[in-house]
């Protein structure tokens, strides 16, 4: 899916306008976000209401007196979600999710819905004026990552990608230790997100409630995707089909790449080649594979090594293997450790953090970002490096060739 049109996902039919069409707009006739003071109430619209979105609206309660925030609107293509977060939140219920970003109101969005929406929704807030807060990865694919962070640069909108653990301060502080020579050159960097599940993986329980065509609108949350017969699985495990989600890759890959890419000081990638299927469940109906592990070459001269499987949860350590020093991230911080080479001349190094992975923390700086000009901690560009180095991984899977990207074009292709 190289091009997505903008269309309604919450309306009852899709509208025919095309991203493509939508990016040519002149920036005259985009709104711009209303000027917010520094103790002003931040007013939010939720679109997406399944189960990402909860953990985002309950942390979002809790600050709100804090942080002098309120949630304005849900919006939700399943009747029941909408009106489950309604009751949560006290937002009103919007069934169309351009009506919520007509809503003069309200200030950022959440985007908590399937990856193949992502850059549809992205691009119409922005329009819209509304800044934005979008679940990772920014986009289902590399030209949308194109469209959007020229979408943000035109407006001028805040956006926040949901890396979370980018509100670590952690990586950045690592960058400082390297950029001063800490770990001498550092050439390969490893690090893990796996699981462990029982019968299938990533499947998820179907709601019997959900019934298409009366209180859930299937051809809507298709977009652009195949169309299809209604299929709960489908609907309630969208990350197991390639269709809406780069499965690994792009739901647990590019939380941790990122975290690299920021310790490393890195854009793009070289080149990249991943392995896998499914070993553990060759059975499921699944799509992607349950072991996926993925290698990629920086031009830096560095390889970032990803690993992963749903069928054994034993951690990899999280590593930056320098010439002089391994700095290995822990659960409180990183340390650094000399090579018996350089233990002379390099000093051991235990550094605590001070910020987490952490939803509250992630929402609270895009709020400051808006009220304060506050540096973002995953910004569209930074999601735009993780979207392409997700994406590298699942197109030499899918291709089983060896990728490389083209750094004029920038797009991915065969190496």
């Amino acid at each position: 899916m190289d091009s997505v049109s903008r269309r309604a996902f919450f309306a009852t039919s899709l509208t025919a306008t095309s991203a493509v069409a939508a990016t040519s707009k002149s920036s005259a006739r985009i709104p711009p976000a209303r000027v917010i003071g520094a103790n002003d109430r931040l007013r939010i619209g939720i679109i997406g209401c399944g189960g990402m979105a909860n953990g985002h609206m309950r942390a979002l309660n809790r600050m709100k007196d804090a942080q002098n925030i309120h949630i304005e609107a849900v919006c939700d293509l399943y009747t029941k979600r909408a009106e489950e977060a309604s009751k949560l939140t006290g937002g009103a219920i919007i069934k169309d999710y351009r009506k919520l970003l007509e809503n003069k109101d309200i200030d950022y969005v959440l985007v908590a819905v399937p990856e193949h929406w992502h850059a549809p929704i992205t691009l119409d807030a922005a329009s819209a004026g509304k800044h934005v807060y979008c679940e990772k990865p920014m986009t289902y694919n590399v030209e949308e990552a194109k469209r959007v962070v020229a979408r943000v640069k035109q407006t001028g909108i805040k956006m926040q990608v949901g890396v979370q653990g980018m509100s670590d301060e952690s990586y950045a502080v690592a960058n400082q230790y390297l950029k001063e020579g800490a770990l001498g050159k550092v050439v390969l960097a490893q690090i893990d997100y796996s699981r462990n599940h029982k019968d299938d993986f990533w499947l998820y329980k179907e709601d019997p409630d959900a019934k298409p065509g009366v209180n859930l609108d299937w051809n809507t949350w298709l977009g652009t995707a195949k169309k299809r017969p209604y299929d709960p699985e489908r609907f309630f495990s969208w990350r197991r089909f390639w269709d809406y989600s780069g499965g690994i890759a792009t739901d647990l890959f590019v939380h941790r790449v990122t975290r690299l890419i920021r310790s490393l000081g890195l854009t793009f990638p070289e080149r990249a080649v991943a392995t896998g299927g499914k070993f553990q469940f060759p059975n499921s109906k699944a799509e992607i594979p349950d072991t996926f592990n993925a290698l990629i070459d920086y031009p830096e001269g560095v390889t970032i090594q990803l690993v992963s499987s749903m069928a054994n949860d034993t951690k990899v350590s999280h590593l930056l293997r320098g010439h002089k020093a391994t700095l290995e991230f822990t659960n409180t911080g990183f340390t650094i450790t000399p090579q018996k080479l350089y233990e002379k001349d390099i000093q051991p190094v235990v550094y605590k953090r001070k910020g987490a992975e952490d939803i509250a923390l992630h929402h609270q700086n895009l709020q400051a970002a808006i009220r304060t000009n506050e540096a973002l901690k995953c910004d569209c560009m930074t999601g735009y490096y993780g979207v392409v180095a997700a994406r590298m991984t699942v197109e030499s899977f899918r291709r089983r060739k060896y990728v490389a990207w083209d750094k004029a074009k920038e797009r991915i292709v065969n190496a």
